[in-house]
């Protein structure tokens, strides 16, 4: 990348890997879809949610399991960043 990506393009991205389809053209639906397939495999690292399984067409569904805590937006992004950096050490990227 010339510039360091934001958080949403990195949520988006782990979507797309956690989806397993790669690479396509993806609806804004399914782009907003791809980042909370993301959030949510995030989260489940740190045991707020449980993978279900997936639908008939391949995409996961999740369930929550604890409540995640009232956080600031600040918090909130702390905590995905920091997230999103034990996601790309255990997956070894």
């Amino acid at each position: 990348f010339e510039e360091a990506p934001d958080l949403q393009a990195l949520l988006f991205l782990i979507g797309v890997r956690e989806l397993g389809k790669g690479p396509m053209k993806y609806s804004k639906d399914e782009k907003q879809d791809l980042m909370h397939i993301a959030v949510c495999r995030l989260l489940s690292r740190l045991g707020y949610y449980e993978l279900e399984g997936t639908d008939s067409e391949g995409w996961p569904h999740w369930r929550l399991v604890k409540e995640i805590p009232t956080l600031t937006l600040k918090e909130q992004d702390l905590m995905l960043k920091q997230a999103v950096l034990l996601y790309w050490e255990e997956e070894g990227l």
